[in-house]
């Protein structure tokens, strides 16, 4: 199991009468926290857009170029990134490898912190989302990258990666201009959506590993037992606060609905596209639940097309192995593997597992349907009897 080194932080935002007036952010604290690059590799196996044709030869290259840049390490060392190959990559390559990192450490690390046991829909990106919700989710402008279903209520979380080259990973001090001026925004895309609980990652990429900012709202249900316990270092307690910007009231974004991608029954509310509707808690809720069918079909369409490795508590599982072989000889290969259905999973007992200091566990992770593992290639792949002990264990 691998770590990151995490920096906390909890912000407050002012609001008045033209919505989000100021936020101010104070450090908690830094320490390492443990990161399954299996789980990095499984939410973004299905980071693209679910209503269009999945192209798995895309898929697969996809995963082979996040696994030549990010490795895992032996043990419990951190996050391995191979700095001069990204360095000498394209622009493009570098972000993607970079935004990819952030989504899935935003998510593995999120759940650490709080020990958050998700629905039965786990999380949806707002990529995906069904048309109508625009007028809760504007079709324009802000758009944070996932809803987490929590039972606390629906949390967006916005993730940023960035290649850092600098000795000292954790920008000095207060945050970076980037990092204020993507709050500036998110604080009032909550204001203007009802007060929509968030919280968002920054996660940097540097010859020392994988370090990860996080900024977590103050008074939010869905973050209140934040763990503290595997903080080394104590935070200061200067306050980081800044202003937000009034909005330009000539600027209006465009709320026009697009075509509707599922059928919605009629008791969910409409909304005028002014802003919040009436039960606009019922959008957020719905807003994962009606994603889960697009979910369900690019399941099932891959399910029919991959080999058959084995059964998992009597049910199928398909997949493939891919190598990360992308800019050179491969170090390490990721299984994807599909389930026939959905079975009932203990997510904090995975977790558990995962962080066991046992040096010869597999880095294998299950959400939803979706199973991923990640194996160096200079040792046998692990049999299938394995997978399946140190799953059902």
């Amino acid at each position: 199991m691998s770590t990151v080194r995490a920096r906390v932080w909890r912000f407050t935002v002012e609001k008045g009468m033209a919505g989000a007036e100021a936020v101010q952010a104070v450090e908690i604290g830094q320490g390492s926290l443990p990161v399954s690059l299996a789980a990095v590799v499984n939410i973004n196996a299905l980071a693209c857009d679910l209503r269009k044709t999945v192209d798995q030869r895309v898929r697969d290259h996809e995963i082979s170029l996040l696994l030549s840049y990010i490795a895992g390490s032996p043990g419990t060392g951190p996050l391995g990134v191979d700095c001069p190959a990204l360095d000498s990559s394209s622009l493009h390559i570098r972000r993607f490898v970079s935004e990819c990192t952030g989504l899935g450490v935003m998510t593995a690390v999120s759940e650490a912190l709080f020990d958050w046991e998700p629905g039965a829909n786990g999380l949806s990106s707002f990529d995906i989302l069904p048309g109508k919700l625009v007028g809760t989710y504007a079709k324009k402008g802000v758009r944070p990258d996932l809803l987490y279903d929590l039972a606390a209520g629906p949390l967006a979380g916005e993730a940023r990666g960035r290649r850092r080259d600098h000795q000292q990973m954790f920008p000095a001090g207060r945050g970076t201009q980037p990092q204020k001026a993507r709050l500036e925004k998110l604080a009032q895309w909550s204001v203007d959506h009802d007060d929509h609980a968030y919280f968002m990652s920054w996660v940097w990429l540097g010859t020392g590993g994988v370090y990860v900012d996080i900024f977590l709202p103050d008074d939010s249900p869905a973050t209140a037992g934040l763990s503290t316990g595997w903080i080394d270092t104590p935070g200061g307690a200067t306050p980081w606060r800044f202003r937000v910007p009034r909005p330009d009231p000539r600027r209006r974004p465009n709320l026009e609905p697009e075509e509707p991608l599922l059928n919605w029954p009629d008791d969910i509310p409409e909304s005028s596209g002014e802003g919040p509707a009436d039960g606009a808690g019922a959008y957020h809720e719905a807003a994962i639940r009606r994603a889960e069918p697009l979910v369900e079909a690019a399941m099932n369409r891959s399910f029919g097309r991959e080999d058959t490795l084995g059964t998992f508590s009597g049910v199928e599982v398909r997949g493939r192995w891919i190598r990360g072989d992308a800019v050179g000889p491969a170090r390490q290969e990721a299984l994807l593997g599909v389930l026939g259905e959905r079975l009932p999973l203990d997510h904090r007992a995975q977790r558990r597992r995962l962080d066991s200091p046992t040096a010869d566990r597999l880095d294998v992770f299950l959400e939803g349907r979706l199973l991923t593992i990640v194996h160096p290639v200079d040792s046998p792949r692990p049999s299938w009897d394995r997978i399946q002990s140190e799953l059902l264990e």
